[in-house]
Protein backbone atom coordinates (compact mmCIF):
# COMPACT_ATOMS: atom_id res chain seq x y z
CA UNK A 1 0.00 0.00 0.00
CA UNK A 2 0.87 3.68 -1.07
CA UNK A 3 0.58 6.21 0.87
CA UNK A 4 1.91 9.56 0.01
CA UNK A 5 2.19 13.20 1.90
CA UNK A 6 1.53 12.27 5.70
CA UNK A 7 2.79 9.87 8.43
CA UNK A 8 -0.61 9.16 9.87
CA UNK A 9 -3.03 6.65 8.67
CA UNK A 10 -6.10 7.89 9.78
CA UNK A 11 -9.11 5.55 9.40
CA UNK A 12 -12.47 6.93 9.02
CA UNK A 13 -16.27 5.88 9.13
CA UNK A 14 -19.70 7.34 7.62
CA UNK A 15 -23.28 6.09 7.72
CA UNK A 16 -26.24 7.10 6.83
CA UNK A 17 -30.23 5.20 6.51
CA UNK A 18 -32.97 5.76 4.69
CA UNK A 19 -36.17 5.24 6.97
CA UNK A 20 -39.28 4.51 4.52
CA UNK A 21 -42.86 5.08 6.43
CA UNK A 22 -45.01 3.67 3.97
CA UNK A 23 -47.68 1.45 5.71
CA UNK A 24 -46.62 -1.38 3.94
CA UNK A 25 -43.04 -1.79 4.42
CA UNK A 26 -40.94 0.38 7.17
CA UNK A 27 -37.49 -1.49 5.56
CA UNK A 28 -34.59 0.80 5.55
CA UNK A 29 -31.61 1.43 3.31
CA UNK A 30 -28.47 1.79 4.81
CA UNK A 31 -24.72 2.63 3.82
CA UNK A 32 -21.91 2.97 4.96
CA UNK A 33 -18.24 4.06 4.06
CA UNK A 34 -15.05 3.78 5.36
CA UNK A 35 -11.69 5.64 4.41
CA UNK A 36 -7.88 5.42 5.11
CA UNK A 37 -6.70 8.54 4.70
CA UNK A 38 -9.53 10.04 2.24
CA UNK A 39 -9.32 6.93 -0.03
CA UNK A 40 -12.53 4.85 0.64
CA UNK A 41 -11.12 1.35 1.37
CA UNK A 42 -14.78 -0.13 2.26
CA UNK A 43 -18.30 0.82 1.10
CA UNK A 44 -21.77 -0.54 1.25
CA UNK A 45 -25.17 0.40 0.28
CA UNK A 46 -27.94 -2.49 1.08
CA UNK A 47 -31.52 -2.58 1.72
CA UNK A 48 -32.37 -4.05 5.24
CA UNK A 49 -34.62 -7.04 5.53
CA UNK A 50 -35.34 -5.79 9.16
CA UNK A 51 -37.79 -3.55 9.89
CA UNK A 52 -37.93 -0.65 11.38
CA UNK A 53 -40.07 1.49 13.65
CA UNK A 54 -38.73 4.84 13.81
CA UNK A 55 -35.89 6.81 12.07
CA UNK A 56 -34.02 6.39 15.47
CA UNK A 57 -34.13 2.81 15.91
CA UNK A 58 -32.91 2.40 11.99
CA UNK A 59 -29.80 5.18 12.71
CA UNK A 60 -28.77 2.83 15.78
CA UNK A 61 -29.45 -0.14 13.35
CA UNK A 62 -26.56 1.19 10.79
CA UNK A 63 -24.39 2.51 13.40
CA UNK A 64 -24.00 -0.62 15.19
CA UNK A 65 -23.28 -2.58 11.91
CA UNK A 66 -20.76 -0.06 11.02
CA UNK A 67 -19.25 -0.43 14.06
CA UNK A 68 -18.41 -3.86 14.12
CA UNK A 69 -17.47 -3.20 10.22
CA UNK A 70 -14.57 -0.59 12.42
CA UNK A 71 -13.65 -3.10 14.99
CA UNK A 72 -12.94 -5.70 12.20
CA UNK A 73 -11.02 -3.18 9.96
CA UNK A 74 -9.17 -1.78 12.59
CA UNK A 75 -8.31 -5.56 13.99
CA UNK A 76 -7.19 -6.55 10.66
CA UNK A 77 -4.69 -3.12 10.02
CA UNK A 78 -3.49 -3.98 13.14
CA UNK A 79 -2.65 -7.90 11.97
CA UNK A 80 -0.43 -6.30 8.77
CA UNK A 81 0.95 -3.91 11.66
CA UNK A 82 -0.30 -0.60 10.46
CA UNK A 83 -0.67 2.02 12.96
CA UNK A 84 -3.91 3.53 13.08
CA UNK A 85 -5.51 6.93 14.22
CA UNK A 86 -9.42 6.31 13.82
CA UNK A 87 -12.01 9.22 13.67
CA UNK A 88 -15.44 7.54 13.44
Amino acid sequence: MLVCGTKDLILTGYTDSDFQTYKDASKLTSGSIFTLNKGAIVWRSIKKTCIADSIMEAECVVACEAEKEAVWLRKFLTDLEVVLNMHL
